[in-house]
């Protein structure tokens, strides 16, 4: 078993006893060697002197028990409580402790109270004729540097159990954005390669009997989204079990790895122009994948939405800021809903939702909506610090 819990378990136990024990044992040792026979006043001192012993076994619950008999026990000890038998005296300071480590808001108020009682009493049985004034330190110091230690020892007890509290609710914090952030990529990723899958699928049924070949055309987009969606989701797992060798194998989405993203759109039948405005520049990785997010997202949107459209990708590079501009041409929102029914209204909502979350934690702007002219509109505003390639 383990030391430190056996003593956690039975210390204060086994402490009373001792003490307990002692006590009785300096009382009989005192009987013995008088002629008087046994005195009762001393047989109730011991009794008082005893008892205080015991009720340390239970300090942690209830130490003002202690403390009252000690309070008790410094009043009816024949000599001054400094004076009296080392067991006695290590009781009291058992006692005081107790109170310093256990007490909390008016209890500890409380209980400085009967320290200083007790401090008191001491002080005064042990000014004697012979006494000075600097004699009084010594009740002080033996009664009261225990209580401080136990006042330091429980006041340093709460500050760890309240730093632990915060670091407790900051990892659940940082738990939840873990798993805000891993629910954003996948729908970006998944949500994105299923609408092509869907959308090619369509194709391919729809003329398989009239034209083999563009039905096989379809089929291998569907392959290679299929397979980019599965390496991109086994990259993602792999992030989660073996951070370091998955960053090494799969690098972060990325503005300058737009090309075949906006190529696969085109192959899933929405045309695409893409327009850069302004030099490019070195972006910090997580607005640089945050960006190509929003990107993936409106596209995604805009194929499995818009109809027969077409979409354009503005990217405006100022000198303290980052726009995105994913527009399309399409039936515009309402005929989308009707259209895409209520999965594809609630997908279009929870794409939305995540892009207001990547904006959001870059202090951006976004602004989304039909256009006057029919068709929808994504504008991202994200200010940004350039940093060196």
């Amino acid at each position: 078993m383990d030391v430190a819990a056996t003593l956690r378990r039975f210390g204060d136990g086994l402490l009373a006893t001792s003490l307990a024990v002692a006590i009785a044992a300096a009382a009989w040792a005192s009987v013995t060697e008088g002629d008087d026979g046994v005195d009762p006043v001393l047989v109730l001192q011991t009794a008082v002197a005893v008892s205080l012993a015991i009720s340390l076994a239970f300090r942690r619950r209830w130490p003002f028990i202690a403390l009252g008999l000690g309070i008790a026990t410094a009043l009816t000890t024949p000599d001054a409580p400094m004076d009296a038998p080392i067991p006695v005296v290590l009781a009291l300071v058992v006692a005081t402790f107790s109170i310093g480590s256990n007490t909390t808001g008016r209890s500890a108020w409380l209980g400085a109270l009967g320290v200083a009682l007790l401090v008191t009493i001491a002080a005064v049985r042990d000014l004697g004729p012979d006494q000075e004034l600097n004699d009084l330190a010594v009740p002080a110091f033996v009664l009261g540097t225990p209580w401080l230690a136990g006042l330091s020892l429980r006041t340093r007890k709460e500050r760890e159990a309240a730093l632990e509290q915060v670091r407790q609710e900051q990892a659940g914090l940082a738990v939840a954005e873990i798993r805000a952030r891993i629910a954003r990529d996948l729908h970006d990723s998944v949500a994105h390669a299923m609408s092509i899958v869907v959308l090619q699928a369509r194709g391919a049924r729809r003329v398989i009997e009239t034209d083999r070949r563009a039905a096989v055309d379809a089929l291998d987009v569907i392959e290679s989204t299929a397979s980019e969606a599965l390496a991109e989701m086994r990259s993602m797992v792999d992030v989660l079990r073996e951070p370091g060798e998955a960053a090494a194998l799969a690098p972060p989405p990325s503005l300058r790895n737009l090309d075949p993203l906006v190529a696969r759109v085109r192959d899933a039948g929405l045309p695409v122009d893409v327009s850069i405005v302004g030099a490019p520049v070195p972006l910090p990785p997580g607005m640089d994948a945050a960006a190509y997010r929003i990107v993936q997202e409106a596209l995604t949107n805009a194929l499995a939405h818009a109809g027969p459209a077409t979409a354009t990708v503005v990217i405006r590079y100022d000198d303290d800021r980052l726009e995105l501009e994913i527009g399309d041409t399409g039936v515009g929102p309402a005929r989308a809903r009707d259209a895409g029914g209520r999965h594809g209204e609630r997908d279009r909502g929870r794409g939305l939702e995540g892009m207001r979350e990547r904006v959001a934690r870059l202090d951006g702007v976004l602004e989304t909506g039909p256009r006057p002219g029919g068709g929808y509109l994504v504008h991202a505003h994200l200010p940004v610090r350039p940093i060196s390639p």
